[in-house]
């Protein structure tokens, strides 16, 4: 019996080549993309997931009230790891961690760039990286110590066993000996480093640390088996109020984020860990389901509107003898098998197009074909989808009135079959609108971030790190590049200008109330800092030579001066902790951090004589590539021991984004197939009508219709349902798109006109997909029309 209905589904799908092609290219269109997503779900969900302590890793963030707002960030203070191990008995083991960056390492003739940072001598015991060499408990215990990765082993070394004990140079500053060599971090880890430093050195680089109002690198901590997170979140909510007094009006506290969940929830409001990346997890999970029930509604639709075929068939069934069951069974059967070929072709498509996913999203994606949960998984989706997409026509062709159906009276046009068919449709075409409508939302965001003035010029503007001999040299660098063709000016920073991390808090003026505390994001600069940024002055003057005591003075910008109060800012006195001013300048507004977040209160002073940071080079348009020639053949001449490298301005704003770009990206994508799906259904829809219409289009035509008038005839019954759909769709994407606009501080507006060119290019695509078979319908010869069966 099986093999007979077997049989019988094959000989269906072959009679019927053309509507089986297009249930099979859409069904394995929607698959493929259901199987990407889910792949890139997965990959999102993995990170941070294979810490042996992850049920007892934590994330200390910090939450501060002032001036009646609640903002949190991951910045701690520097001391607070040790401190919190020493205090809380509940902490097992602690460790701060200093954001990675790029510096030069050598050893013997080798010299290259690696990227690493400051840990904690507890962090190997909390983490799982494993060492190759060395063990947990000594691999950052000493100032003078480094750990290195497998692959800086090899580079230098030869090999991790070689690497222990030996010496390596750092910035060609500090000579560290290896204290352990740990595997190269797994794709799926959030960390990223090639070295890590002890947190000994970093206290001694960084007096600042001891100062418990400033605040930069982040904290983690293990807890004890059996700590209740509540209880020990409740004990250090508190904590720092025993290293700094408390002040009225302004409250900071302490709290904890379980560290597995950090990647994907790393966005905070009103001082709570709101979302973040887990928000496209969720939507493009949901957009995996779309697209697969909407391939499924084009086989409901094709299937329902073809069941007049197999009526008689149907009929013959059942006076037989065949229940109802049977029947279910049988085309139900039909629709998995389908489902199978589909899933086919979509485990080809996704291989083919597999690398171009990884280069789009930045992953490491493979198609897990040795394992057998992955095959487990696609057989249940393979048969999930046939039973979804099988079951209305199972139930609809099953319920015949055999009598009926073998007297030629089922009409597949009758009103409860095409109303169903239709809402089918409508529903499709909503979810296509949606995605469609968020296509361009998102395409104009990412465009209104790249293009906003954001208060200074990034184009033409490169970052050179100040490391080596520029450190001490940086006075004849700057003379030297300052001559030379397609450089306009050069100044220096000890951050990244754009992203200012770091903040102090012991920010004081003249009329501030003792109980405010407010943070303000700092920055230490060169002369010629807003020359070679092009930042502009509310008021005021830039840091000069010709005043001695600018080493003294600060620039502020408008939202510190709206904090401060001050009417008349130029000439007031400022204190930076115990370090007393004056204002000198006011910068107008711009943005060093992105565009998620409101531009916050900044002071800027003037240091030329800082170990760290970066060399900022302002090149003439159109003599980039001449300028990057010349300063590498200064920075050989001056810093022989380190390779030249820079960063562009625009390069590094554009990595603030790349969330945002990928999502972009992947919308515009997913948008596609959606109504290149629908538009495949309606496709066979029309092609199916103009066939069951053959003989009215014939008696039209011999009456005097024009075929314009029979292309419009055929083409209304198909726009009313996308008509319908645009309605119910628009509000829905309306609303889901303002939600994910909230995450900008700057963003643009919701306007009409971004419905009506999605409204405008979704009928467009339908009238032409339709049109095509209408009017091949309409210029059939009228005489074949009335004779054809």
């Amino acid at each position: 019996m099986i093999s007979n209905y077997f049989k019988i589904a094959r000989r269906n799908l072959v009679r019927n080549k053309a509507f089986s092609a297009i249930n099979m290219v859409g069904l394995g269109l929607g698959m493929a993309c259901s199987l990407l997503i889910l792949l890139w779900v997965q990959d999102e969900r993995s990170v941070d997931g294979f810490h042996a302590n992850g049920n007892r890793l934590f994330q200390i963030y910090e939450r501060g009230y002032y001036d009646g707002k609640v903002e949190a960030a991951y910045e701690t203070q520097g001391l607070l790891a040790e401190e919190l191990k020493r205090v809380i008995p509940d902490v097992e083991l602690a460790s701060g961690l200093e954001r990675s960056r790029t510096v030069t390492l050598e050893a013997g003739a080798k010299v290259s760039k690696a990227d690493g940072s400051f840990a904690g001598a507890d962090f190997f015991r909390m983490f799982s990286y494993p060492l190759v060499q060395g063990t947990p408990e000594t691999a950052l215990t000493t100032p003078e110590g480094v750990a290195i990765s497998r692959k800086i082993a090899e580079l230098f070394f030869g090999t991790p066993e070689k690497a222990l004990g030996k010496s390596i140079r750092y910035e060609n500053r500090d000579d560290l000996m290896v204290t352990a060599v740990f595997e190269n971090l797994p794709a799926n880890s959030s960390q990223q480093f090639d070295f890590l430093r002890s947190w000994k050195a970093y206290v001694k680089e960084n007096q600042w640390v001891h100062n418990w109002s400033n605040t930069s690198p982040e904290t983690l901590v293990q807890l004890r088996p059996g700590a209740d997170p509540a209880k020990v979140e409740a004990k250090i909510k508190d904590f720092i109020y025993q290293y700094i007094p408390k002040t009225k009006g302004s409250r900071t506290e302490l709290a904890l984020q379980p560290y597995p969940e950090k990647y994907l929830n790393a966005t905070f409001k009103n001082g709570q860990v709101d979302g973040g990346r887990i928000g496209y997890v969720r939507l493009f999970s949901l957009v995996a389901v779309f697209i697969l029930l909407i391939a499924c509604i084009n086989f409901m639709n094709l299937a329902t509107a073809r069941s007049t075929r197999r009526a008689k068939e149907v009929g013959v069934r059942k006076v037989v003898g065949a229940v109802r069951s049977a029947l279910i069974g049988q085309f139900m059967g039909e629709a998995v098998l389908l489902a199978f070929f589909s899933g086919i072709l979509a485990v080809s498509l996704v291989l083919i197009l597999l690398p171009a996913f990884n280069a789009l999203t930045g992953k490491q994606l493979v198609l897990p074909v040795g394992q057998p949960v992955f095959w487990a998984s696609l057989v249940a989706l393979l048969v999930l989808t046939g039973l979804v997409s099988g079951s209305y026509p199972a139930l609809f062709l099953s319920s015949m009135n055999p009598i009926r159906a073998l007297k030629g009276r089922i009409l597949s046009s009758g009103s409860g079959v095409t109303f169903f068919r239709k809402t089918l449709v409508v529903f499709q075409f909503s979810l296509s609108l949606i995605l469609i409508v968020g296509m361009i939302v998102i395409y104009r965001q990412m465009g209104y971030i790249q293009s906003k003035n954001i208060g200074y010029d990034r184009e033409n503007l490169l970052y050179v790190p100040l490391e080596g001999e520029l450190v001490k040299k940086y006075n004849l660098f700057k003379e030297q590049a300052g001559q030379l063709p397609g450089i306009r000016t050069i100044s220096r920073m000890k951050e990244s200008p754009t992203v200012i991390g770091h903040h102090v808090g012991d920010i004081s003026w003249v009329g501030k109330e003792p109980s405010l505390s407010v943070p303000f994001a700092d920055a230490v600069v060169g002369f010629d800092f807003l020359k070679t940024m092009n930042l502009k002055l509310a008021e005021g003057r830039d840091f000069s030579r010709e005043f001695g005591t600018d080493s003294l003075s600060f620039m502020v910008n408008e939202a510190a001066v709206k904090k401060i109060g001050y009417k008349n800012p130029i000439g007031q006195p400022m204190w930076w902790g115990n370090r007393q001013g004056k204002i000198i300048g006011v910068l107008k507004d711009f943005h060093f951090t992105s565009m998620h977040q409101a531009i916050e209160p900044l002071i800027v002073r003037l240091d030329e004589n800082t170990k760290w940071g970066s060399i900022l080079v302002r090149t003439e348009a159109g003599k980039t590539k001449e300028a990057l020639a010349s300063l590498e053949k200064i920075c050989k001449e001056l810093n022989p021991n380190f390779p030249f490298t820079y960063q562009f301005s625009d390069q590094e704003y554009a990595k603030l984004y790349n969330s945002e770009q990928v999502v972009s990206q992947l919308a515009n994508a997913f948008a596609f197939l959606a109504i290149f799906i629908s538009c495949l259904g309606l496709f066979g829809l029309a092609a199916f009508t103009a066939e069951q219409r053959t003989k009215e289009i014939g008696v039209r035509k011999v009456l005097g219709a024009s075929v314009p008038s029979i292309v419009a005839l055929l083409s209304a019954n198909f726009l009313k349902p996308v008509a319908i759909a645009m309605l119910i769709a628009f509000p829905i994407a309306g609303y889901a798109m303002n939600r994910w606009l909230q995450g900008f501080a700057y963003q643009i507006r919701i306007e009409w006109w971004m419905f009506a060119v999605a409204g405008l290019l979704t009928v467009g695509i339908a009238l032409l997909t339709v049109s095509f078979q209408s009017i091949k319908a309409a210029l059939m010869n009228p005489v074949r029309s009335l004779r054809s069966e």
